[in-house]
């Protein structure tokens, strides 16, 4: 009889449904943080422009595409090893092993998934990127040109453009044109530089994002400690850059597509400093979607180490991961920048080294292994203890030092015996004539059988506070004979 083996879809659509809710979740999470972090530059620019709610949004939404290239990896990684997780402790893939479903079987969906989120991934990094870079650079200029354009006006001074101030007698409505311009310069200067002239215009260019103006007919005076110069022009221009914040030489290689980065990379040479860099940023926007598969795919067997009565150590482990993936990766980018290390190998190490080990953790943990081998075990355990174990057992010491020098039991007792204990009720032994704090080992023996309100009532009794309560008390032992204790 032919069995014919059947794809499991019912199985294969739960599977998914585990792992894609946490990954949403820990998605809105994870950018709700970047979020947060990239807000206060973004809205002290906002605030200096005095931008409107629509472009401020339209500004932050440029931005999503990079905040996606590290958020996506992480969350679908968490989502992974949450989903998993919740499956071990619930002894829900023990019951799947026991009806015979093997932990090859349930691969497909994990890789299917991984897949799609890596193309997603890929899309943001190669298309969306350049396109976001070169609407975030139009967007700024616009606006920071709205703002100069706004606040030049007839026969005011106008500081828009930072250090230097325009001063304009009457504007043309029709051309545009500026007469009788007196402009301040301060840029670079302890002393400003004065520039007049009869006409001005001004001219803005968004391939360059710079406004220049152009002044006719004046005459430059530049005032110095020991002498003064002025200069009689014709023509005079004044270049103003207009960059957004936090960009800088960057968002050349930014607004670049894939083809040309390749194509400007040829034309500075691929040996040269600005080729390798060019080189550098084609590279990592294909090799972060690929390391982004292969996290993915690493939350299978963390997820696997929770259980019942298990701690669900995953998490914390698939962390660690990530944060070593993005150390080793941004180590490759810079060598790679720098010359040290070819390209290629730099750039794509961290994705070979943690493909092979997810392969090697997902071979371990479905043939029932644990997720390293004891050779790895020892030597593991080796490294930290000729590492970190120095340091942890200096703190431990530290600590217990710490602790001689100031007890905090007994100074506990203490402060609580001045303020408190007098006014909490105290039991005595008759036999013996000695009385104990509440805080006393003896405090609950058999043979304390009185009660008295405070230790002053107790003394006038006759009875003595027994060795431990005298330390606690800091009064003088009177009395340390072997029947002084119950």
């Amino acid at each position: 009889m032919k069995i014919i083996s059947r794809t499991p879809y019912l199985l294969y659509s739960y599977l998914s449904t585990e792992m894609l809710a946490p990954f949403f979740a820990s998605f809105l999470i994870m950018n709700g943080v970047f979020f947060l972090v990239k807000l206060i530059p973004f809205l002290n620019f906002a605030l200096e422009l005095n931008i409107g709610g629509g472009d401020f949004i339209r500004m932050f939404s440029y931005m999503l595409p990079n905040m996606l290239l590290y958020t996506i990896p992480m969350a679908s990684m968490m989502g992974i090893i949450i989903g998993f997780s919740r499956l071990s402790n619930d002894t829900e893939i023990l019951a799947l092993k026991a009806s015979g479903i093997s932990m090859y079987r349930i691969l497909p969906p994990i890789f299917l998934i991984a897949a799609i989120i890596a193309l997603a991934t890929s899309y943001f990094s190669t298309k969306l990127i350049p396109v976001s870079e070169v609407a975030m650079k139009q967007l700024t200029y616009q606006l920071l040109k709205e703002k100069i354009d706004k606040g030049i006006k007839e026969y005011k001074f106008t500081e828009a453009l930072g250090d230097l101030v325009v001063h304009v007698g009457k504007i043309d409505k029709e051309s545009g044109e500026w007469k009788d311009v007196w402009v301040s310069d301060m840029r670079g200067q302890i002393n400003p530089s004065i520039t007049m002239a009869s006409k001005g215009r001004m001219v803005s260019n968004l391939k360059d994002m710079n406004v220049t103006i152009l002044l006719e007919n004046g005459s430059l005076h530049r005032p110095d400690n020991k002498d003064a110069q002025i200069v009689n022009f014709e023509k005079y221009i004044i270049n103003l850059p207009l960059q957004p914040p936090a960009q800088g030489k960057s968002i050349h290689r930014r607004t670049l597509t894939m083809s040309e980065l390749l194509t400007t990379a040829d034309s500075f040479g691929r040996n040269t400093e600005r080729g390798r860099v060019m080189l550098v940023e084609y590279h990592k926007r294909l090799a972060l979607p690929v390391g982004c598969f292969v996290l993915t795919i690493l939350g299978l067997p963390f997820g696997l180490q929770a259980g019942p009565g298990k701690k669900a150590i995953g998490i914390p482990m698939g962390l660690a991961v990530f944060i070593i993936y993005y150390v080793l990766f941004t180590m490759g980018k810079m060598m790679a920048s720098e010359g040290t290390l070819p390209i290629i190998p730099a750039m794509w190490f961290a994705d070979v080294l943690f493909f092979l080990a997810a392969l090697y953790f997902i071979y371990r943990v479905t043939n029932e292994m644990p997720l390293l081998s004891e050779g790895l075990q020892n030597f593991f355990s080796t490294l930290y203890r000729f590492s970190f174990g120095p340091v942890v057992t200096l703190c431990k010491k530290g600590y217990k030092a710490t602790t001689l020098l100031f007890p905090r039991n007994s100074r506990t007792k203490t402060i609580k015996t001045s303020s408190e204990e007098s006014q909490q009720r105290l039991k005595g032994d008759v036999e013996r004539k000695l009385f104990h704090l509440p805080h006393c080992k003896y405090y609950t023996s058999p043979h304390c059988s009185i009660e008295f309100k405070d230790v002053e009532f107790a003394k006038r009794s006759g009875f003595k506070p027994c060795v431990l309560c005298c330390s606690a008390m800091n009064t003088p032992e009177t009395d340390k004979k072997e029947d002084n204790l119950p």
